[in-house]
C-alpha cells in the first residue's frame, strides 16, 4: 500500500487576492493623503493685541475669512503676546499698532500655520510687517528635516520589535533589545537631523532623549501585543502606529492643521507626541513639552505593563507543561 502525498496547502484565488491587496493600497493612500489633503487652520491658538474694537474688528474678519480656524486670545501689549508665543501658548499673534501693524509668528512651532499668518499679512487693510521669533535652523529652513524624520521614528520602532520577536527567543532579552535600541537610536538620529542636517538646535542629548522614548513606547507596545496575541497583536498594533500614528502626528504642519479631532487623537499616540516633544524641546527651552511627554510615557508604561503579562502568562502556560514532562513516580 502506497501513502499518499501530503496534499498541497489551498491557496486564495488570485481574484481574492487582487482584492485584497487594492484594500491595502486603498488604505495606505486614505492614511497618508486625506491628512495633508484635508490640511487648513482649525481653532489655531493666536493672540492679538490692541484696542478692543480693533481686536472686535479683527476677529470678525478672521471669522468670515477662514471660519473656526483660528482661537483668539486678546493680550495687553505686544510683549505679552511674545511670551505666549515662547510659552507654546499660540503659533503666532496680530500686534495692531495705529502706525504699522505687525504679524509675529513662529516657524520652528509649525511652519504650515506661520505660513498662513504670513498670507494674512498681506491682505490685511494696512499691510503689516511680519516678525518670525523662533525661526528654524538656516540649514533647513522649511522643517523638512523633522518632517521626513516622522517616518524613520515610526519604522524603528516598528522593525525594532518584528526583529526582536523574530530573532530572540526570551522575552526579558527582547524588552532589554527594544530599549537598548531605542537609546542607541535616538542618539544616531538626533546626531543626524542635528549635526548633519542642521534640523534641530537646542540640547543633543534631550532631542536624542525624546527620540528614544518614542521609539521605546512603540517598540514595548508591540513586544507586549506579540507576547499576549502573538503575530496578530504585533500586526495590529503597527498598523496603529503605521496608519494612524504616521500621517495624524502632525509634523508636516501642525495638529491643529489636521480634520477635526484627528489632529488630537494624533497627539495621543507616540509619533505625534513625539514630533511636539520634539519642537518643544529643541526650538522653545522646552516649553509646551510637558504633556506630550506624558503622553510617551504613558505608553511606555503601557508596553511594560503588556510584557509584563505577556510573561505571566508564558509561565502559566509553561508550569503546566513542566509537570507533564516529569510525572511524579509512582
Amino acid at each position: 500500500m502506497t501513502t499518499e502525498a501530503h496534499a498541497a496547502p489551498r491557496r486564495p484565488p488570485l481574484l481574492a487576492v487582487i482584492t485584497l491587496l487594492t484594500a491595502v493600497l486603498t488604505v495606505l493612500l486614505i492614511a497618508f493623503a486625506w491628512p495633508s489633503a484635508r490640511s487648513e487652520p482649525r481653532d489655531v491658538p493666536l493672540a492679538v493685541a490692541g484696542p478692543a474694537p480693533a481686536v472686535a474688528q479683527v476677529k470678525a474678519a478672521l471669522d468670515q475669512a477662514m471660519p473656526g480656524g483660528f482661537e483668539l486670545t486678546a493680550v495687553p501689549d505686544r510683549a505679552a503676546a511674545v511670551q505666549r508665543i515662547k510659552d507654546r501658548d499660540a503659533y503666532g499673534a496680530i500686534v495692531l499698532d495705529a502706525a504699522q501693524p505687525e504679524v509675529l509668528t513662529a516657524s520652528a512651532g509649525g511652519p504650515a500655520v506661520a505660513q498662513v499668518l504670513t498670507q494674512l499679512a498681506g491682505r490685511m487693510q494696512t499691510p503689516a510687517k511680519v516678525t518670525d521669533l523662533v525661526p528654524l535652523p538656516k540649514d533647513d529652513p522649511r522643517g523638512a528635516g523633522l518632517a521626513a524624520g516622522a517616518l524613520p521614528l515610526v519604522l524603528g520602532g516598528i522593525l525594532a520589535a518584528a526583529a526582536l520577536t523574530k530573532l530572540v527567543r526570551s522575552g526579558p532579552k527582547r524588552m532589554i533589545g527594544a530599549i537598548t535600541f531605542a537609546v542607541t537610536g535616538g542618539l544616531a538620529l538626533a546626531a543626524v537631523l542635528q549635526y548633519w542636517l542642521g534640523s534641530f538646535e537646542g540640547s543633543y542629548l534631550g532631542n536624542a532623549g525624546v527620540i528614544a522614548m518614542s521609539i521605546a513606547a512603540i517598540s514595548l507596545t508591540l513586544l507586549g501585543l506579540e507576547w499576549l496575541l502573538g503575530t496578530p497583536g504585533l500586526a495590529l498594533g503597527g498598523a496603529v502606529m503605521m496608519l494612524l500614528g504616521n500621517p495624524l502626528s502632525g509634523m508636516t504642519s501642525a495638529p491643529e492643521m489636521l480634520p477635526s479631532g484627528w489632529g488630537a487623537l494624533g497627539q495621543l499616540l507616540p509619533p505625534g507626541a513625539a514630533g511636539t516633544a520634539l519642537r518643544s524641546v529643541s526650538f522653545f527651552d522646552g516649553a509646551g513639552a510637558g504633556r506630550p511627554l506624558v503622553v510617551l510615557t504613558c505608553w511606555l508604561l503601557v508596553g511594560l505593563l503588556c510584557c509584563g503579562l505577556g510573561a505571566l502568562r508564558s509561565r502559566g502556560r509553561a508550569v503546566p507543561a513542566g509537570q507533564e514532562a516529569n510525572p511524579v513516580p509512582a
